[in-house]
């Protein structure tokens, strides 16, 4: 499973930078807390607490220092509690910071030139192969964007994904703090749910600041990573990560840009014609969040096996990053949960099959080199997505290379029998999308089913 969303060593110049950034004029000290406190409420609660050394308890009171301060920040103006948050300006700032560790290159007007170019021609092309209308790119609109530029356009997408996950956690916490102490009234000088929700939206914002600063060294456009990260749809590719993917390969530059291009051309189009979607995929992920329950003794026994096994070494932050992201601690799926996580695998397969059908249609015989092309996307998929590592990390889910396949497969078949614009339909609604078995069975769902009659709602 991919690494980037657990805990990571603390660093205290950092995280003090980063909550002057979020509006604390004065962060509290870690000295005002202490973590023994809070274990010891845990204990008259009768849940279990582990042993920890000293200088971890002193990383821990740091921790909770700041994370308490952010709760404190995020209080309504009326002072009543709201759910914690990701404030964006604090991940966009992450964000940069580590992409600075990279650096990245202006975009000067040769580059938009030839993005530009390569955009223009993808689109054409794809004209013939869907019904789904054109993006609306203007002669003196830029097509190029930097590293930087592409944080700032996809930044509240990433954010909106993980709100629901920190939502979870935060409910989950109250529950569980709620059933140990109903019959068990302690006198808290300070909320532990609270404090620990906190604690654990820190963890998870500073990640995602991180791993979106890793993702922008890579990413080739506005929308490789295959979902819908802006409720306004812009269509640009970032010329230096365009370089970088194709080298090496031994295949012409132009090739690579107007591969790339139908590629992106090619999801702006579903995801301008689809503004169902973007709250789609998020109420799924909403879904598995609700669905988290934390269930101390478990967790606990495998921290002791994981202790036992030296898995984790509770002296060395690295070690608990890597077990956590290695799922260690991860509580068992419910149902609900398997059932939202199954559905999210298949939404996101299908919108990678739409795409890869739209492309290789559209490339038809004028890209000689296609079929390298492809392949060196399907391994860059399966290595470098940053919609895998975000989704394995935070939930465990991968989508793997045989349901993408599957997915393309079964808009072949529906191709073949469908006009196209019976066939674009199908993105008008959820439910007019194909189920798992119906995947498996392009056949059946062509039996069974009826595309909408109206394709009015595809021009939005």
């Amino acid at each position: 499973m991919a690494n980037g969303f657990g805990f990571g060593p603390y660093d205290s110049e950092d995280d003090s930078e980063k909550e002057k950034k979020d509006g604390g004029d004065n962060p509290p000290s870690p000295a005002d807390f202490d973590i023994n406190q809070i274990f010891e409420q845990m204990r008259a609660m009768g849940l279990p607490t582990p042993e920890l050394p000293d200088h971890v308890k002193d990383q821990l009171n740091a921790l909770t220092a700041m994370a308490q301060g952010m709760i404190k920040n995020s209080q309504s103006p009326d002072g009543s509690a709201t759910p914690f948050n990701l404030p964006l300006n604090v991940i966009r700032d992450i964000s940069k910071r580590t992409l600075a560790a990279s650096g990245e290159l202006p975009v000067g007007h040769l580059d938009n030139d030839a993005m530009k170019g390569a955009l223009q021609l993808a689109d054409l092309w794809i004209d013939s192969v869907t019904a789904l209308p054109k993006s609306n790119i203007t002669e003196d609109e830029s097509l190029a964007a930097s590293r930087s530029d592409w944080i700032n356009y996809s930044i509240d997408g990433w954010q909106s994904f993980t709100t629901p996950l920190v939502e979870g956690i935060a409910e989950a916490m109250q529950r569980m703090i709620s059933s140990a102490s109903e019959n068990q009234p302690v006198a808290a000088p300070i909320n532990i749910s609270q404090l620990m929700a906190g604690f654990m939206g820190t963890m998870i914002r500073t990640q995602l600041g991180r791993s979106i600063g890793k993702f922008a060294t890579t990413v080739t456009s506005a929308h490789d990573a295959a979902i819908p990260l802006s409720a306004n749809t812009a269509t640009f590719l970032i010329p230096e990560n365009v370089r970088a993917w194709g080298e090496g390969l031994g295949i012409d530059e132009r090739e690579v840009e107007i591969f790339l291009a139908l590629r992106e051309a090619a999801a702006a189009r579903l995801f301008t014609a689809t503004p169902w979607l973007r709250e789609h995929l998020q109420a799924l992920v909403s879904r598995y969040g609700k669905g988290i329950n934390i269930d101390v003794e478990s967790m606990q026994r495998q921290a002791e096996d994981a202790l036992s096994r030296g898995a984790i070494d509770p002296s060395d932050p690295a070690s608990m990053q890597n077990a956590i992201a290695e799922g260690i601690f991860t509580p068992e799926e419910s149902e609900a949960q398997r059932i939202a996580l199954a559905q999210l695998e298949l939404i996101l397969a299908l919108i990678e099959g739409w795409i890869d059908l739209i492309v290789v249609d559209a490339a038809g015989e004028r890209l000689p080199s296609l079929s390298r092309l492809q392949e060196t996307q399907r391994r860059r998929r399966a290595t470098q997505s940053p919609t895998q590592e975000l989704f394995a990390s935070l939930i465990g889910l991968e989508v793997s290379p045989r349901t993408i396949r599957e997915c393309s497969n079964f808009w072949r078949e529906v191709t073949t029998s469908l006009s196209l614009e019976e066939r674009d339909r199908l993105w008008e609604d959820p439910f007019a999308l194909p189920t798992v078995e119906e995947v498996s069975d392009p056949e059946s769902f062509l039996r069974t089913r009826r595309a909408p009659d109206d394709l009015s709602g595809l021009e939005g």
